[in-house]
């Protein structure tokens, strides 16, 4: 049975897609089975997983709206396969958009997900779902489908101020739609231990969340920013980077954490 997360923040260019697909890069690196849901219109979890958004014949729009399923709309990217860092892709594109639209009046909008997942649950490790920085009808897809939420944060005040509207958030949607949901913990990324403010926060998140804090820490990394033009994951595109090395170093932790859940 596949252990679903939701990578969430309610703020954006936080690194959700680059968590995302670094850490979907790292779970297959290290033998895990993996899908990876993009929730996002803009695509760019697709893209950089190395899929063509535009040339998608079915997406996650067709798998919302139940004209396709995931066995049917999924794909991977041929690098990744090449790079043994192989990760089944449900690809996004403009057409998601719309879906927000047409989901409004249909029944079970926010289970569409869950049901489909629910379908190939025995095929994976884990699934992982980015999730557009906004509480919309697909973020909300995104975490009643989900067992948690990893919470990718920069170290710094606003994102403090970002971080408990998101906790607001989950809990409301455990207590009202998924019981199941939790939050499984906040990774610290773009770190640069040079910067005061960024260690003062870094402490204050540990003081306040504890164990719910990954031990793992994101470096900021030129590298990693630079994979996405060339439509692959950091942890495929340099493998010896300290960003690329950090995400697989999570990927073990995540493990390590599932298990002891």
């Amino acid at each position: 049975m596949a252990k679903i997360f939701c990578v969430a923040n309610q703020k954006g260019g936080v690194g959700k897609t680059t968590t995302t697909v670094n850490l979907a890069a790292g779970l297959a690196k290290i033998g895990q089975r993996v899908l990876m849901v993009d929730l996002d219109p803009q695509g760019n979890a697709t893209m950089g997983s190395g899929v063509d958004k535009r040339k998608l014949e079915l997406s996650v729009y067709d798998v919302l709206l139940e004209s396709a399923s995931i066995e049917e709309a999924r794909v991977q990217g041929p690098k990744l396969v090449e790079a043994g860092c192989g990760y089944d892709v449900l690809g996004a594109n403009r057409d998601l958009a719309g879906a927000e639209v047409e989901l409004v009046d249909l029944e079970r909008r926010e289970r569409r997900l869950k049901n489909a997942i629910a379908k190939v649950d025995d095929q994976y490790d884990f699934v992982l779902i980015d999730c557009p920085p906004s509480l919309s009808m697909l973020t909300l897809n995104g975490l009643c489908s989900a067992h948690g939420v990893v919470v990718p944060m920069q170290c710094e005040y606003f994102a403090l101020e970002g971080l408990t509207d998101l906790v607001n958030t989950i809990k409301q949607v455990k207590a009202n739609l998924n019981p199941d949901l939790q939050l499984i913990g906040l990774l610290r990324v773009m770190f640069d231990p040079r910067i005061t403010l960024q260690m003062q926060v870094s402490d204050q998140l540990k003081a306040h969340f504890a164990d719910k804090v990954f031990d793992t820490i994101i470096p900021r990394n030129v590298r990693l920013a630079e994979a996405p033009s060339y439509g692959v994951p950091g942890v495929v595109f340099d493998p010896a980077s300290k960003g690329a090395q950090s995400f697989v170093g999570f990927a073990q932790e995540m493990v390590q954490r599932i298990q002891a859940m």
